[in-house]
């Protein structure tokens, strides 16, 4: 029977120094584990980083991975609960000559807006889960965008 794979956001909460991302990315690698996404910026009032990172694999390896995280010195905490709140943002750069109101009320639907325009595009951004927004990456495509940037997931215990 094989493993069931499960997608996991992991938030580590590290000393604010250099080289701390490369030992965690380095230690993904080093055992062939794969990063979805990894977000990382410094918690305001501190000398510490949070970092999040959307990984997938079986049970054993997700714990064999917050495992690994635990024993790496930078790192002050590691929370893996199945009770995170996540959020992610894109950015979306659309041709001006589409119908604008169609882009503001699909928008409008995923938590997003336009925050930019001149004569050639309108620049759209929308916030949500992260499910939802592979949905409105989707269903923004009928606009024939010219560029999306995604921000990676950013994430909190509840």
């Amino acid at each position: 029977m094989e493993a069931k794979v499960l997608r996991k956001s992991i938030c580590v909460n590290v000393i604010n120094e250099h080289s701390v991302l490369a030992r965690i990315s380095g230690l993904f690698s080093a055992r062939g584990y794969n990063i979805e996404s990894l977000t990382t910026a410094p918690i305001p009032n501190s000398n510490l980083s949070r970092i999040t990172i959307v990984t997938q694999g079986s049970e054993v390896v997700i714990e064999q991975i917050i495992k690994q995280l635990h024993k790496l010195i930078p790192v002050v905490s590691v929370i893996s609960s199945d009770d995170l709140l996540e959020k992610e943002a894109v950015l979306v750069k659309i041709p001006i000559s589409e119908k604008l109101a169609d882009i503001q009320a699909l928008c409008k639907a995923y938590n997003g807006k336009i925050v930019n325009a001149n004569e050639k595009y309108v620049i759209v951004i929308a916030t949500d889960r992260p499910t939802a927004i592979e949905q409105f990456i989707s269903a923004i495509k009928i606009f024939n965008p010219k560029e999306i940037v995604r921000s990676g997931v950013i994430a909190m215990e509840r």
